[in-house]
């Protein structure tokens, strides 16, 4: 419900007010809605089996959480990659900014994690379906996912866990790669400022995003970069509670409503309500 309240909040203000009408916040307007999606696609179900006790999940069930997972997971990993480079364009070359990151090209960056998301969770779940499961169906696991379904395949998957490998390295570590370069750029540039509270305030910020990106970044690379034969039991439930769990109720509160003029846009929303 956190989850939900803040990045729909989120969205709003972005919709609403014109001061939020910045790259940085449209791009954050796609994290939120992400993050709902994401959220609404496993922990609904999970609370279902939960209260219910049943334990189950229809095979189409399974691949429909399968891809819309892997859509979200991939298209948040390059997202977030493009919200590092918003900043580093806005610190760095404050001047070129709106050269930059213009119109086309925040649409673009925006579509772009969508389409290129969407297309690899299509190829990973047609491929990871296709296996036969001709043993147990028992998933070690609170929702479908790859690495818990091919535990369960009696078929050689070495193949498949190779194509997931060069996944990895296009939407794991290359993304997390340029973050971690852009924050460092950032931070070489934050340090020539004279001004003590502006070194104050995006050490403050850059500390804060690293944090939440490494909490979302390395339990997803120790996940899906690591050979079958690695995976314990229940090691990956505990690690995927931080990608789809924690980091989406943080995100919002990280990136966004620590932020003067969010803070400021939710006021003004608020009082428009009380007064009408």
């Amino acid at each position: 419900m956190m989850t939900l309240t803040e990045n729909t909040i989120m969205i709003l203000l972005v919709l609403r007010d014109s001061r939020l009408h910045t790259p940085m916040y449209f791009l954050l307007s796609h994290l939120s809605f992400m993050d709902i999606l994401h959220i609404s696609n496993i922990v609904p179900k999970m609370i279902i089996n939960f209260l219910s006790g049943s334990r189950t999940i229809s095979f189409a069930g399974c691949g429909f959480q399968i891809f819309l997972s892997l859509t979200l997971l991939g298209g948040e990993c390059l997202l977030l990659a493009a919200m590092s480079y918003d900043r580093y364009v806005a610190i760095c070359h404050p001047l070129h900014y709106h050269i930059l990151m213009n119109d086309y090209v925040r649409n673009l960056m925006a579509a772009g994690s969508w389409i290129v998301g969407t297309v690899n969770s299509i190829a990973h779940t047609v491929y990871a379906l296709h296996f036969p499961f001709c043993g147990s169906r028992a998933i070690d696991h609170f929702f479908c996912e790859v690495p818990a379904m091919l535990k369960l395949s009696c078929e050689d998957t070495t193949l498949y866990e190779q194509g997931v490998y060069v996944s990895g390295l296009i939407f794991l570590l290359v993304p997390f790669s340029l973050i971690f370069v852009s924050y460092v750029q950032i931070l070489l540039t934050v340090l020539k400022m004279k001004s003590s509270e502006a070194r104050k305030k995006s050490f403050s910020t850059c500390s804060f995003h690293m944090i939440v990106v490494t909490m979302y970044y390395g339990p997803f690379i120790f996940t899906y970069m690591r050979p079958k034969a690695y995976h314990t039991p229940g090691q990956d439930m505990y690690l995927a509670i931080f990608y789809t769990i924690i980091t989406p109720t943080l995100n919002p509160i990280i990136y966004s409503f620590r932020n003067k003029d969010v803070l400021e846009a939710m006021k003004n929303m608020l009082k428009s309500k009380f007064l009408h």
